[in-house]
């Protein structure tokens, strides 16, 4: 369970019971290729073409509910970045029902071409601005990695052909990449300082948390959401250091995320349907 308990909150994400949405939000096929998500006053859609995208509609309200959870906090006037985006579902459902702007960084081209499908059946281009390339520490080109060649797929990485425990990664295809960190984009200028802050990128969130500490510092920045996988030294220092520089974590959030080694390795599994 996440809560805001000061100014600046550290939310863990992690795995949830599956559970089924209520009738009135249950995902709706709209046109061939197109599921909407309903919500009130409207819906978003998602292009949906294979069973992968399918699968993240379908389990949209059950598979992060602490992600919807978070949303919700957001007001009008909010700044969302939202790094490793991937098809941008989440992206959309914030700038759709919270009217925020979102700046997404995703740099798998699948998914980023997804990402900006479904930003544009939205009608949300005014809301959400993508950019195709990965956040870390520092800039540069290097290779991205695909554990495999899917759009909606996850579990890619940047720099380091490693899975989500940092542990030598399978690669079916690399693509080439340009990597910044969020400190040197909002000092160019690309994006605002955000209030709010996703990062979920398969296992190197540390290195995307080293080129932030600017960031971090910002007075406008309210909350960050981090996918910890507490079997990994460098994910539980990513908590240690935001906890010295003021953020704070739900106790209750803690004690689940690093209670259960098992659950945690499951939740690490790499979403992929054949």
């Amino acid at each position: 369970m996440n809560s805001v308990i000061s100014r600046k909150a550290l939310f863990m994400l992690q795995a949830t019971a599956n559970a089924q949405p209520s009738a009135t939000a249950q995902p709706q096929a709209a046109t061939p290729g197109i599921s909407k998500i309903p919500y009130f006053g409207g819906a978003a859609k998602y292009v949906t073409p294979n069973k992968l995208t399918e699968w993240r509609v379908q389990t949209f309200h059950s598979k992060e509910r602490d992600t919807l959870a978070w949303i919700e906090t957001f007001a009008a006037d909010d700044v969302l970045v939202d790094i490793g985006a991937n098809v941008g579902m989440y992206s959309i459902w914030a700038a759709a029902t919270r009217g925020i702007r979102v700046i997404s960084f995703e740099p798998e081209s699948q998914n980023y071409a997804l990402l900006n499908q479904n930003t544009f059946i939205n009608g949300l281009s005014e809301q959400i601005s993508a950019y195709c390339m990965a956040i870390a520490e520092k800039a540069g080109f290097d290779k991205f990695y695909l554990g495999r060649f899917e759009a909606g797929g996850s579990c890619h990485a940047f720099g380091e052909a490693v899975d989500p425990n940092l542990a030598p990664m399978k690669v079916q295809f690399s693509q080439g990449c340009f990597a910044a960190p969020l400190d040197e984009l909002i000092e160019a200028g690309v994006t605002e300082p955000p209030t709010h802050i996703k990062i979920d990128v398969d296992g190197l969130e540390h290195a995307v948390v080293a080129g932030m500490a600017e960031t971090l510092h910002h007075p406008a920045l309210k909350s960050v959401l981090v996918e910890i996988n507490g079997n990994l030294a460098e994910h539980q220092a990513i908590l240690t250091h935001m906890a010295e520089i003021g953020f704070h974590v739900d106790d209750r959030q803690r004690a689940a995320s690093f209670a259960d080694r098992r659950f945690l390795q499951r939740r690490r599994q790499c979403n992929f349907l054949a």
